[in-house]
């Protein structure tokens, strides 16, 4: 969905942001809390990054080194509420969180600190979507399995934020109706069904001609595929949900979904971990997964910001598809390689800050 964003909009034009512009397509080596903090508010459209992990590696700075998981989430939180201050009212915050067992205890490190972070008030948790490696560190344990999976926390400020569904995954979109063969039986089994029903006979009549007229849809290429639900045949929606689907059920005795022809976005992101040649950051996640949120939570020209550049994958994301980036890392190598990694990317020419 497409957002006003013409609070953001206006901040960003006002004198203070001209006075105090912020380090466009930089990476800076240093504390992240300290740079952080020379950012106005409200000037960021993303904020995706991953953290050191609670005692997995040293990165050359403190953070990930804590005694504890309750004194590592405190200094997450820190920095989180900065990220929170800097995002505009239509961005998001997206967080890549590793688990850490000890004493064969796993900790669900990432679970305590969303749990946190949504506590704060300050933002509303939209997803946790799930990265799935197809090649995980060949290992084996005896009394547990492998993982093969990590969490990116999705949080916004408010409901408002840019969410572009159709750019997500978009490479995973089924063939159209035009390529499908249908079956002239198709829907003919709802007719029994509406008979069988206790609907009255004027819901049942309701009932039929709606399925007759989205089954002309199907046969003619206008709809993919459909389901009905039919009041006291079909379950309802557990949990209690309430919908439009839940109250036609309610109040005609049935509804009738359509689908178009495009797989359900899932919250899942399935890639390949891939070394870096030359790059001596341990810990490099795949350019394609940034990608992917770029696609479903920026416009071209968004300015994106990484607290913990690291390796530069989000920076290489950014100048592919034509977004603007900031970089913060406390290890003056692993800023050395990365700008030398997105120095070798090619460059997308777009003007900051275009209105579309």
């Amino acid at each position: 969905m497409r957002i006003n964003n013409k609070i953001c909009n206006t901040y960003l034009k006002t004198p203070r942001m001209l006075m105090n512009p912020p380090p466009i397509d930089q990476i800076l080596c240093g504390d992240n809390l300290e740079l952080i903090q020379k950012l106005p508010d409200c000037s960021i459209h993303l904020v995706i990054t991953s953290p050191p992990y609670f005692q997995q590696r040293d990165y050359g700075g403190g953070m990930g080194n804590e005694k504890d998981a309750d004194e590592y989430i405190d200094t997450l939180l820190r920095l989180f509420h900065e990220c929170v201050r800097v995002v505009r009212d239509d961005g998001s915050i997206v967080f890549n969180i590793g688990d850490k067992y000890e004493d064969s205890n796993l900790l669900l490190v990432p679970y305590r600190f969303a749990i946190a972070a949504t506590k704060t008030g300050l933002v509303k948790l939209v997803n946790e979507i799930t990265w799935v490696k197809r090649n995980p560190t060949p290992r084996q344990f005896r009394c547990r399995l492998v993982s093969s999976t990590e969490s990116f926390f999705h949080f916004v400020k408010s409901d408002s934020y840019f969410y572009d569904l159709n750019a997500f995954l978009a490479e995973e979109r089924v063939p159209k109706q035009s390529k499908k063969k249908v079956s002239s039986k198709v829907g003919q089994r709802y007719f029994e069904l509406i008979a069988e029903s206790d609907l009255s006979e004027a819901e049942k009549t309701a009932a039929r001609r709606e399925l007759t007229e989205v089954i002309q849809e199907v046969l003619q290429g206008q709809t993919y595929s459909f389901r009905m639900k039919i009041r006291g045949i079909h379950a309802e929606p557990f949990g209690g949900q309430i919908g439009g689907r839940t109250l036609q059920l309610k109040n005609k005795g049935f509804t009738i979904i359509r689908m178009h022809g495009n797989r359900l976005k899932r919250d899942v992101i399935e890639t390949s971990v891939a070394p870096v040649k030359g790059n001596k950051h341990p810990a490099i996640y795949p350019v394609e997964v940034v990608e992917e949120f770029l696609h479903l939570l920026t416009p071209t020209g968004a300015l994106v910001l990484d607290p913990f550049m690291g390796s530069g994958s989000t920076a290489v994301a950014c100048k592919k598809l034509g977004r603007h980036y900031i970089g913060y890392d406390i290890n003056a190598e692993y800023c050395e390689d990365a700008r030398r990694r997105v120095s070798e990317t090619p460059d997308v020419s777009l003007r900051l800050f275009e209105d579309k």
